[in-house]
């Protein structure tokens, strides 16, 4: 199986899934290609929310606002996955919840050891000439290792010529919330489609409240969105484990003025 991720929208993903299919059998499965477009911090809270339900699989992702230049292409082993994209650090998250206790292992991608990506009727550039295009590597770079990867088991990844095993690779940590006094300091992670506001905070912190104050605002803490009437702000626990500020039926970004970064502090009433 390979997963497919990536800010590109339509049509782009589908020359990617060509590429694949004439290269691999494997099933192909979209994430999603609708992140928002070169968050890089964005697209890592939601594969790292979502990649784990996967049974194990190759995961293709490019969420990638330095294609073109200098950053590396990279594979990384995590347990029984293995994530291609660019080293940006949208991978980190990801993998580290897939690997466990267990290390995690990078690997360069040597972008002219990949056999060329050629269109139908159109002959074949020179080997070693590099990827055809500055702007869309996730056709001619990612997906081609992806499916080059996919068809070794994970602990024969240093077989393939165009991988390497290197120390190399961009961290990112997704920000934790502090707890002083009582009180959290937290930061919105993500706002969903629905206009939910994901915080960092976790999602024991409304253990046994009624209400919380967010930003000094009371708030009432609910199991699920009918427990306001329709148009009513709430804080909850998320699928994810984290706290939500939301609306019944409404956009919670908007009720609370939030965006993605701000600070939220929950306090518990008086």
């Amino acid at each position: 199986m390979i997963t497919l991720a990536s800010d590109f929208g339509t049509p782009y993903p589908a020359a990617m899934k060509g590429v694949l299919l004439r290269r691999t059998d494997a099933r192909l499965v979209d994430v999603g290609h609708d992140f928002p477009r070169q968050d890089v911090r964005t697209a890592a809270f939601w594969l790292r929310e979502t990649l784990p339900y996967f049974p194990p699989a190759t995961h293709l992702v490019v969420v990638d606002p330095g294609v073109g230049t200098d950053r590396a292409a990279i594979a990384i082993r995590a347990g029984d996955h293995v994530l291609v994209g660019p080293d940006n650090g949208v991978l980190v998250p990801a993998a580290r919840r897939l690997a466990g206790d267990e290390p995690i292992e990078t690997y360069a991608v040597d972008e002219r050891a990949i056999e060329p990506v050629v269109p139908a009727g159109e002959s074949a550039p020179d080997p070693g000439a590099g990827p055809q295009s500055n702007t869309f590597h996730g056709r001619d770079v990612f997906a081609p290792a992806a499916a080059a990867v996919h068809e070794v088991d994970p602990d024969r990844l240093g077989s393939l010529a165009a991988l390497g095993r290197t120390a190399d690779r961009v961290d990112l940590t997704l920000p934790d919330a502090t707890v002083e006094d009582g009180a959290v300091d937290g930061e919105v992670l993500v706002v969903d489609d629905f206009g939910n506001v994901v915080t960092s905070v976790p999602g024991d912190y409304l253990e046994g409240r009624d209400r919380v104050l967010a930003n000094g605002e009371p708030v009432p803490v609910g199991d699920a969105f009918a427990d306001v009437p329709v148009g009513r702000r709430l804080a909850l626990v998320g699928s994810h484990g984290y706290v939500e500020l939301d609306v019944n039926r409404g956009r919670g970004e908007a009720a609370f003025d939030l965006a993605v970064g701000d600070r939220i502090v929950l306090e518990p009433v008086p």
